[in-house]
């Protein structure tokens, strides 16, 4: 999240936008897309919210070599490899995802990937976790997700999935220094 404020902050200017970084977190888990749109809206500012997102989309890539696993969430899904089925579920575009798991080296831990481009409705809104549920065949009863965001907190609870929160875990890491606390490095 932190990479992705960098470049939030840099197309939000480029449109003369306001959008303070305690409003982008709390959007966490909602597409560029519809952020830019609700902005350029509110603020009545015109602009092309497919292109203000591609352009949002293409200025965090070369962040890419700094995004940094969320620990727990990978050794979750390297203890369960190959013996129970796993998904990415999020917000973002399919090509930066698929690019951030290669990068990562963890795309062969999961057997679907669903971004915003595969829903209709965005979180908080279950869908885009009932449709990994569906792509992996496991009932959502019996999945359990991992989450960053408020809204997909919302929006696993709302799908009937068991909701692991990791912020918390995240910052216990941090304080035991296992995460680096600069913004670039630490665990996003």
């Amino acid at each position: 999240m932190p990479l992705h404020w960098k470049a939030w902050q840099t197309v939000s200017q480029r449109y003369k936008l306001h959008f303070p970084e305690d409003r982008f977190y709390a959007l966490g888990g909602v597409p560029s897309r519809d952020i830019f749109k609700m902005l350029g809206e509110e603020q009545s500012v015109e602009l092309d919210h497919l292109e203000a997102a591609r352009e949002k989309e293409e200025t965090y890539l070369p962040f890419l070599p700094q995004v940094q696993p969320i620990e727990c969430v990978l050794r979750f899904a390297r203890e369960h490899h190959q013996r129970i089925p796993c998904a990415v579920a999020s917000g973002g575009t399919r090509k930066v995802i698929e690019e951030v798991l290669q990068h990562l080296g963890i795309r062969h831990f999961f057997q679907a990937v669903v971004t915003s481009e595969d829903v209709h409705y965005q979180k908080p809104a279950p869908d885009i976790f009932l449709e990994a549920a569906r792509r992996i065949g496991v009932e959502p009863q019996f999945c359990r997700g991992f989450e960053d965001t408020d809204l997909g907190m919302k929006a696993l609870i709302a799908a009937g999935m068991e909701a692991i929160d990791v912020r918390p875990l995240i910052e216990e890491a941090r304080k035991l220094g296992a995460c680096r606390s600069d913004d670039a490095a630490g665990c996003n």
